[in-house]
């Protein structure tokens, strides 16, 4: 999910049926025979961002970026109405963008526009406290008012580190400064990694865009990935004071480019733990969390929107690298890792475009697909019982697609499926 400055929107009126049917053209599937793929909920609207377990049930809460809606699945039943409303500026990559939960405490990060949708008021994070019997959202509280406001690079991923404090990653917003590794222009809370409960000090800076930020939740390490440019998406760890190296660094560096990052504070750059040469559009990132994927109890899981992979690394002893073993990841210049498609990383493929991946507290990996509006999960296949297949019921006949395409030589199509009652409200 990248854009340049370059955006360019192109609407398409569509039927369901080659909205679906366009949009993944193969079926998705794992390349690991002890594990299946089901379509957990399928047909939801408005074009679904990223997902939450709320509650002690199960519940969970699913993002509209398009309308501002927040919907509810029980027990694998999309429910018919919204547990929460907001109104967003949904243009580009702005909308109703991120969520994380704690218990029955709910955090949303989304780009607030006045009662037309037209006018962008800021990219705020609220708090809100689920009422599982009214289900509903309620106790609406400001968090965090983020000043810069754009098109592209809102960035937005949040979660919690082992001492539940709350973080978020936020994107350039087309802004160079400081924290852009640039000599001038004055912090203004883009580019960055920070702690939003409690609120403290940059935890990093220099990232360029992100749609995955997790913790380890053996070594409480935080983890992100990012979207290069033209090239060089990454997966990184992040430490205390990290800096990226966004906008003189994506991807591994040389020394040119080190000597020539200007130092802002004491923040320290270091190379990724994976890039890829071509841009794949990294998003959800996830570490296992229960038993049923105990035998990648020393691996993490990555999201591709591009290319609708699903990407398995296999981590070192020290969790702070992957082991990579095919011929093509022991070139003289291994960090930049060319031919993505290799299986040795490839865990799934045939989503149409990954935009969250998460554990449940079931231990089952769910992944949401913005352009087929589904959320799958992947369970291993002795514990896999018939599919949840429910389709949306606020559904009419035919649908907008916003196809958003980068300049610049970028290779992402971003698609925003949009209804067409409700693009016209």
């Amino acid at each position: 999910m990248r854009l340049t400055s370059g955006f360019a929107v192109i609407l398409l009126a569509l039927s369901p049926a080659l909205l679906i049917g366009s949009a993944s053209a193969q079926p998705a599937i794992v390349n690991d025979p002890d594990f299946v793929v089901q379509k957990y909920v399928t047909g939801i609207c408005c074009s679904i961002t990223t997902i939450g377990f709320v509650g002690n049930s199960g519940d969970i809460l699913v993002l509209e970026k398009a309308s501002g809606d927040v919907q509810l699945i029980r027990n694998g039943v999309l429910q018919p109405n919204p547990v929460l409303h907001e109104n967003v500026d949904a243009v580009g990559e702005q909308g109703m963008l991120s969520i994380a939960t704690k218990g029955n405490k709910v955090y949303l990060y989304f780009t607030e526009s006045d009662n037309t949708g037209k006018v962008a008021l800021g990219k705020r994070v609220y708090s809100y406290d689920w009422d599982p019997v009214a289900e509903k959202l309620v106790n609406r509280t400001l968090i965090k008012d983020l000043p810069q406001t754009q098109t592209y690079h809102n960035g937005g991923a949040m979660t919690f580190d082992k001492n539940s404090t709350l973080y978020i990653v936020v994107g350039d917003a087309g802004r160079y400064g400081k924290l852009q590794n640039h000599p001038t222009g004055e912090p203004d809370d883009t580019s960055v990694i920070m702690p939003l409960v409690p609120p403290g000090p940059y935890y990093a800076i220099g990232i360029r865009n992100s749609f995955g930020l997790t913790v380890d939740p053996v070594t409480g390490s935080l983890w992100d990935t990012e979207n290069g440019n033209t090239c060089c998406d990454e997966v990184n760890m992040v430490p205390p004071k990290f800096n990226s190296g966004w906008d003189v660094i994506m991807g591994p560096a040389n020394s040119t480019q080190i000597a020539s990052l200007p130092q802002f504070e004491d923040y320290v750059y270091h190379d990724p733990q994976f890039t890829w040469e071509q841009c794949v559009a990294p998003t959800g990132i996830a570490f296992p969390t229960g038993a049923p994927f105990s035998k990648y109890s020393s691996s993490v899981f990555v999201g591709g929107f591009n290319d609708g992979n699903l990407y398995r690394f296999e981590l070192n002893s020290n969790r702070d690298g992957f082991v990579l073993n095919s011929p093509q990841f022991q070139a003289s210049s291994p960090e930049l890792h060319k031919g993505a498609s290799n299986s040795e990383i490839v865990f799934g493929s045939g989503f149409g475009g990954i935009t969250d991946v998460k554990f449940g507290p079931d231990g089952f990996l769910y992944l949401v697909d913005l352009p087929d509006g589904t959320i799958y999960r992947i369970l291993p296949a002795s514990m896999a019982g018939s599919d949840h297949v429910n389709a949306d019921p606020h559904t009419n006949n035919s649908y907008y697609i916003v196809i958003g395409a980068a300049t610049g030589g970028a290779a992402a199509i971003i698609f925003y499926i949009v209804q067409k009652k409700k693009l016209s409200e």
